[in-house]
């Protein structure tokens, strides 16, 4: 049996190429994701007081979830630039002649595309769960940390929001000694807390605080009835409320997208559960899978769309390739919504996207590799009729009223200027003697013997008036400045 020998030199070129615009775009692309998401981080940043090493920690926890949506575009951007430059220079062109078909160049970028999707897959199914576990711990280590640092000796704190905390001293071993607590907490009157001894207690699973009270008094007064009781071990429970919002998403609830796998299918199949909550627990399931696939599908996408750019024409791969990014993730949102709302069924609406196109991603290739359009002539002629009918006429006429909007425009501040009026409304002044006017801003428009004033340039030049040598060489170029 021959041994098949496999053209290595042609994948590791192909490879490169593509590997390269894909750092690119990725660079880019979560640069912008970056800014997006760092405006409404700063609002967490300033109420927590987080500094530079515990904003770096947060960050990072949030970074696998950018990721998610990053990798992708990245992915598929990088492979319709890498297809169009090698069409461009027409080294496609020289692979052909070369007897290298597009089918023989596919497994390049199928292992460029599946070792992106894999790494999409981790990120998906591992450190996106793990990441917002540990920033909700992080969120409250954060909260607990500020209000550690606000309870100080013979000062009172109000970082526990209606709860106001006094401690006369606190020893070594964070014990506080001489305790003084008013709880406003839904009540128009407080409750008074006076204690010899307490402590804080955290627990970072219920996100809570509690304040530990020994051998001491609890005063309450509604109304004219006052009630005074003696304990010798009280508790206040604080549910921490920082804020923990980013970009409308609260960090510190551990909802389904901090769950395991593992965690979801069993929640999925809990028969005490609703069946609209079990569904929401496994369309999350396949969430975490449908997309890497994804990443996977529209990398491929991306090579027939590069191909469609042609030395000396627009390269169209990248507008389409965009177009195609967005439709896949419209059509994965209905499909969802529609999956938790039980109107189709799990499997099928869970992964409609991938099938659609993994079809249409076929079929492009198919007619790529035929050397065809994307689209058949009598459908793309159907639809350059229909752009010609309905959408030409509508923008030549907002072109036209665009044009014609700026042409009065121009006109109106052409006999502005011609009649001299001014921003301000000021008047002309002139002089009677030497029969010469001065617009506002003239050096000599407040002298002595201007004792005259006109409403407007034609006004004061019906009148025998001129403009003094500097206004004559302001009016000119205004009125040049407005013809241009």
């Amino acid at each position: 049996m021959p041994r098949i020998r496999l053209p290595l030199l042609l994948y590791s070129y192909i490879a490169t190429e593509l590997l390269a615009p894909f750092f690119a775009s990725f660079l880019i692309l979560y640069g912008v994701f970056f800014l997006v998401r760092l405006i409404p981080l700063l609002d967490v940043v300033l109420g927590l007081g987080i500094g530079f090493a515990d904003f770096i920690r947060l960050f990072s926890y949030i970074f696998p979830h950018m990721l998610l949506y990053v990798i992708p575009m990245a992915s598929m951007t990088g492979v319709i630039i890498a297809f169009t430059r090698l069409t461009n220079d027409r080294e496609i062109l020289a692979f052909k002649a070369c007897g290298i078909s597009l089918r023989q160049m596919l497994p390049a970028v199928i292992m460029v595309a599946g070792s992106i999707s894999l790494l999409t897959g981790f990120f998906s199914i591992h450190l996106i769960p793990a990441g917002e576990v540990a920033m909700r711990q992080l969120m409250f280590q954060l909260a607990k940390e500020k209000i550690d640092k606000g309870i100080k000796e013979k000062q009172f704190t109000e970082a526990l929001g209606d709860l106001v905390v006094y401690v006369d001293s606190i020893d070594d071993k964070e014990n506080w000694h001489g305790v003084y607590v008013s709880d406003m907490r839904n009540r128009v009157q407080p409750i008074i807390t006076m204690a010899r001894e307490g402590h804080m207690v955290a627990e970072v699973n219920k996100m809570l605080v509690t304040i530990v009270l020994r051998n001491g008094t609890l005063h309450s007064t509604d109304g004219l009835d006052n009630q005074i009781i003696h304990f010798k071990r009280y508790q206040l429970q604080i549910p921490l409320r920082p804020p923990t919002k980013i970009d409308g998403d609260d960090v510190t609830v551990l909802d389904r997208g901090s769950m395991t796998q593992a965690q979801l299918q069993a929640a999925g199949h809990d028969p005490h559960l609703t069946p609209k909550r079990r569904i929401r627990y496994l369309s999350e399931f396949h969430h975490r899978l449908v997309l890497p696939v994804g990443c996977f599908i529209l990398s491929l996408l991306g090579m027939p769309l590069g191909l469609q750019a042609r030395p000396g024409k627009r390269a169209i791969g990248i507008p389409i390739g965009l177009s195609m990014f967005v439709l896949y993730y419209i059509i994965y949102t209905v499909a969802q919504v529609l999956v938790e709302n039980q109107v189709i069924p799990l499997v099928l609406g869970m992964w409609s996207p991938n099938i659609i196109f993994s079809i249409l991603t076929l079929y492009i290739f198919y007619r790529t590799e035929k050397e065809r359009s994307i689209l058949p002539k009598p459908l793309a002629d159907m639809l350059a009729r229909l752009h010609e009918r309905c959408i030409t006429p509508v923008t030549r006429r907002i072109t036209a009223s665009v044009r014609q909007l700026l042409s009065r425009r121009k006109k109106n501040k052409k006999d502005r200027l011609e009649k001299g009026q001014t921003s301000t409304e000021l008047l002309i002044h002139a002089n009677s003697l030497s029969m010469v006017y001065h617009l506002p801003g003239c050096e000599h428009y407040e002298c002595e013997n201007c004792t005259i004033q006109f409403i407007n340039v034609k006004v004061a030049e019906q009148a025998g008036f001129k403009p003094c040598r500097f206004c004559k060489k302001r009016i000119s170029t205004q009125l040049e400045s407005a013809d241009s």
